[in-house]
């Protein structure tokens, strides 16, 4: 009986064939099993004395002028109000020593005035989720890469 190349690979090399199919069974993992993440939440608080700063002509940078987040991943922002006044963020007034949390469920750039930035407003661009596949397996090699 004549064995294919694959079956004669495997009889004399067994190792190294149970070793690629674990390499391929781990790239098609990291392609398709869904993303786990310990908090969706993407954290900015207004620090004490913001509003005190601005109001005295000093330069306050607390906020980017874009933040990004990902569906998926970090699609909640919550704004913590530190500060001993209230601050406007889009249509919400966030008294001292509260926080507000704003879910997105879809990928788009908003935009919202705030009066805790230097510019009175800010951007929020969410973005899609890495996809199954090719997407999410090169996102999950730059998120290791950058980790490392």
């Amino acid at each position: 009986m004549r064995l294919s190349s694959w079956t004669r690979a495997a009889v004399r090399h067994p190792i190294a064939m149970v070793l690629s199919l674990l390499a391929l069974g781990a790239l098609g993992w990291a392609a398709l099993a869904p993303i786990a993440v310990a908090s969706h939440d993407a954290v900015y608080e207004i620090p004490r004395g913001t509003y005190a700063h601005r109001a005295a002509g000093e330069k306050v940078d607390i906020f980017p002028q874009t933040i990004r987040l990902r569906l998926g991943l970090k699609d909640v922002l919550v704004l913590k109000n530190a500060d001993e006044v209230p601050h406007i963020f889009g249509p919400t007034l966030i008294m001292p020593g509260q926080s507000f949390r704003l879910p997105f469920e879809t990928a788009s750039t908003y935009s919202f005035e705030c009066t805790a930035h230097p510019h009175g407003g800010l951007h929020v661009i969410v973005e899609p989720g890495p996809a199954p596949g090719l997407e999410r397996l090169l996102w999950r090699w730059h998120s290791l890469i950058s980790a490392a």
